[in-house]
């Protein structure tokens, strides 16, 4: 789409910030070309983040205390406007992260259902899990008192957008919708690698916080292309919570931030994972075909640029583990360069193939040339080590955010456990197994369910599904709080916090505690 078409500036309560023409400006760039993408981004200012917070901590009583009905229509009508914008909204992401239109749509139509999921799951009562005790005045020696709780929202929740999924971690995405549906007010802060994308989605949720019965501070929206808006809003006292995706190094710098702070305030960052493949010995010699083609397509999903692709590969050694490997081996040596987001990410991808390799790693295929006409294509790699080097070396086991995978070979199904007691916490982790290898796995699985949020058997780690039931978390590293989840209906728990009311008059009660 045109960059005409695009305002530049941030929302404030859903209003674009004023532009007195000399605040910093910075520009999204296209992947593939390298050229510069119209318009200009102001960089909001301090003033900018101060009157955002504190449009959003005024909107906060308000947008609590709102029916359940009112935000479920809000949801619901956010999906209907990405929908309305779906054309300029792909065309545009497609410019910024050089993503396929196909990709974009998809994901455009996950974001749009996981608002509906949301809109849908707050009309039935359970997510704010009420609980009546009802009090007993006859109880000797001492009455027992009438004691009543439920989860209610925290306030005003900072979340930043993600660069690899510029709607459904975005601007419009999960936190967003999560927060929004249990009664927080959202401060973005718009990556700076899509920003035009960002501020589409932006215009579609301030449209319908406008037609809505909720305070224009409900949303808003900030550009940066550094760390100053980041941190600022981090630090504002009226920030109770903020959600992240990114980098273990981000995550963990917002971390420190909120922990410094008077009072500090959770931050739900989901920072990076190597999401573990067990092959068992048994899986690798009856289908090796089948499951190198499935690695090889999880791996290089979207150029690698999935937290969730499968950077580990455990295998057997001796022939059935080896017939696996060159079956791999031969797909990605046939795989072309594909255009990563951007140059800082494909940059990263380099180096830290060069820090596996000078950890002991080797490279036994590479994808064929980059496409001369791309400026930041990276290609697919495979490498190679004993298991017991990674549990010697555990550097080799940093996650590396593009198309590569390490294939680590062991002697002894007990090899694996000893593996997965001693791994780092996961996003994910997927067994590989023939059924009459499945009644001895259950110390391994114990293990991994101890290290892990969600654990695959017979699929890929790529591909989460947004269902109620859905983890998408996992210890540390893998996220900042292991007991949440950014996906999944359980994502709306990090937004709220536990409150009982002892004795309380009924018509003081809110609504949900007011039954006899």
């Amino acid at each position: 789409m045109s960059g005409d078409e695009l305002g530049g500036r941030s929302l404030l309560g859903g209003r674009p910030a004023a532009s007195d023409g000399t605040g910093r400006r910075f520009h999204a760039t296209d992947p593939e070309s390298g050229a510069t993408l119209a318009p200009g981004f102001q960089a909001a200012s301090p003033a900018d983040v101060a009157e955002a917070s504190r449009l959003a901590a005024e909107a906060f009583p308000a947008l609590a205390r709102s029916s359940t009905a009112t935000r479920s229509q809000l949801l619901a009508a956010v999906a209907a406007g990405l929908e309305a914008r779906a054309e300029a909204l792909v065309a545009r992401g497609a410019a910024e992260t050089a993503l396929p239109t196909t990709r974009l749509e998809g994901e455009l139509a996950r974001t749009c259902h996981q608002l509906r999921m949301f809109a849908s799951l707050i009309l039935d009562p359970a997510w704010a899990d009420p609980r009546i005790d009802a009090g007993d005045p006859e109880r000797r020696p001492t009455p027992r008192p009438d004691v009543r709780s439920m989860r209610r929202p925290i306030g005003p929740v900072a979340v930043f957008g993600a660069g690899n999924f510029p709607l459904a971690f975005s601007v419009a995405g999960g936190d967003t919708a999560s927060a929004l549906a249990v009664g927080c007010p959202v401060l973005v802060k718009a990556h700076p690698g899509h920003p035009g994308t960002s501020e589409l989605a932006g215009q579609a949720i301030a449209a319908a916080v406008q037609a809505s019965a909720v305070p224009p501070g409900t949303f808003s929206l900030l550009f940066d292309d550094g760390y100053a808006v980041g941190e600022a809003l981090v630090r504002d006292p009226r920030v109770r919570a903020v959600a992240f995706t990114g980098s273990r190094a981000g995550g963990d710098a917002l971390r420190r931030i909120a922990h410094e702070r008077p009072v500090p305030i959770p931050v739900y960052a989901e920072m990076g994972s190597v999401n573990p493949v067990f092959v068992l010995p048994g899986a690798a010699r009856s289908r090796p075909a089948e499951l190198a083609a499935a690695l090889h397509a999880s791996f290089t999903l979207g150029v690698g640029q999935f937290c969730t692709s499968p950077g580990v590969v455990l295998l057997p050694r001796g022939p059935a583990g080896d017939a696996l490997r060159d079956e791999l081996v031969a797909l990605t040596a046939g795989t072309p360069g594909g255009t990563m987001l951007g140059d800082g990410i494909r940059a990263a991808y380099e180096r830290g193939l060069a820090t596996l390799e000078a950890t002991g790693a080797r490279p036994i295929a590479r994808g064929g040339g980059l496409d001369a006409g791309s400026a930041n294509a990276g290609l697919a790699c495979v490498l190679e080590a004993e298991l017991a080097e990674a549990l010697e070396r555990p550097s080799l086991l940093h996650e590396v955010f593009g198309p590569s995978t390490l294939l680590l070979r062991y002697a002894q199904v007990g090899d694996l456990e000893r593996f997965a007691a001693a791994m780092e916490g996961q996003l994910t982790a997927t067994i590989h197994a023939e059924p009459d290898e499945v009644t001895g796995l259950g110390p391994l699985v114990e293990a991994l369910a101890d290290r892990v949020g969600r654990l695959v058997f017979g699929g890929v780690p790529t591909g989460v599904e947004v269902v109620p039931a859905m983890v998408h978390g996992g210890p540390y590293p893998a996220t900042s709080d292991g007991r949440s989840t950014s996906v999944g209906g359980r994502a709306m728990e990090r937004f709220t916090r536990l409150v009982a009311f002892q004795d309380a008059p009924r018509t003081l009660l809110p609504e949900l505690l007011r039954a006899p």
